[in-house]
Order: C-alpha cells, then sequence, then structure tokens
C-alpha cells in the first residue's frame, strides 16, 4: 500500500488528478487510513498508468471510462476496442485538418504584413474586422482551438 504521493510518483500522474479520477469514477475510491489518509495498490496504480496513457493519446475521460470497463472485462471482443480506437483516430484527423487550417489563416496574416516600423498592420486589420476569421463546424477558431487543445 501506499499514499498519494507515492501513488502519483509512481504512476506519473499527479496527486490532484488521482482526485479527479476518483471522483469521476475513473478510480475505485482509494482506501483510507484511521487518519484519512488514501492508501493505493498496485492495481490502482497500474489503472493509473492505463488512463494516463490513454490521456497521452488525446482520449477523453468518458473514452477513458471505456476503455477501462473493455480493459478490465476480458470477455469482451476486441473489435469494440478497435472500434473506439478507430473513432477516436478520425477525431484526431479532424482535429489536426482544423489546425492546419488555422496554422494556414495565421500564415496569410503574416505573409501580408510588412513588419516594418509603419503603424499599418494587416494582421490586427483582419483580427478586429473578423472577416479573415476561420470558423471550424459552426464556431469560431478561436473557441474550437479551446476544444483541440484543451484550453
Amino acid at each position: 500500500m501506499m499514499n498519494i504521493g507515492d501513488a502519483a510518483q509512481a504512476s506519473g500522474v499527479s496527486a490532484k488528478m488521482i482526485r479527479h479520477y476518483e471522483e469521476v469514477g475513473l478510480l475505485p475510491a482509494a482506501r483510507r487510513t484511521s487518519a484519512g489518509y488514501r492508501q493505493y495498490d498496485e492495481n490502482a496504480v497500474h489503472t493509473l498508468r492505463f488512463i494516463r496513457h490513454s490521456r497521452d493519446l488525446g482520449f477523453s475521460i468518458p473514452e477513458i471510462t471505456e476503455l477501462v470497463g473493455l480493459w478490465h472485462n476480458r470477455r469482451r471482443p476486441s473489435r469494440q476496442v478497435k472500434a473506439l480506437a478507430e473513432a477516436h483516430i478520425r477525431e484526431l484527423e479532424q482535429k489536426a485538418a482544423e489546425l492546419l487550417a488555422m496554422k494556414s489563416a495565421l500564415e496569410h496574416l503574416v505573409q501580408c504584413c510588412h513588419g516594418d516600423d509603419r503603424p499599418d498592420c494587416p494582421i490586427l486589420d483582419e483580427l478586429a474586422s473578423g472577416a479573415a476569421t476561420p470558423t471550424f463546424q459552426g464556431k469560431p477558431a478561436a473557441t474550437r482551438r479551446r476544444h483541440i487543445l484543451g484550453d
């Protein structure tokens, strides 16, 4: 058994995130000492590593909840896992395309700017007008950027 700090170090997941994962049900509630301190075993640390690897691949909390359930269910067909991963790949491809479109729009604005001592700046003019602000899935690019990058 180990405390939350030791579990965090062993799993690569911060103590704050461990508490969050318990709160949202990704990780079973930890056993408590008589003083109220959380105690974790190797199974919990293994699950935390699984969650961390899933997060590293960009899976959302609901997707990770499904993955953890599939991981623990030894009778599940692998096609369910593959379908979830394929759906995530499509989502990543969409996000990558959106990021590239934002990059392209910004590159165009940068090329239009002389970058000299004059105050005229096409970048600021376009940002102020909103005319060149691309939208993605019906949302302004900045909103999509926060969704894409997790800001």
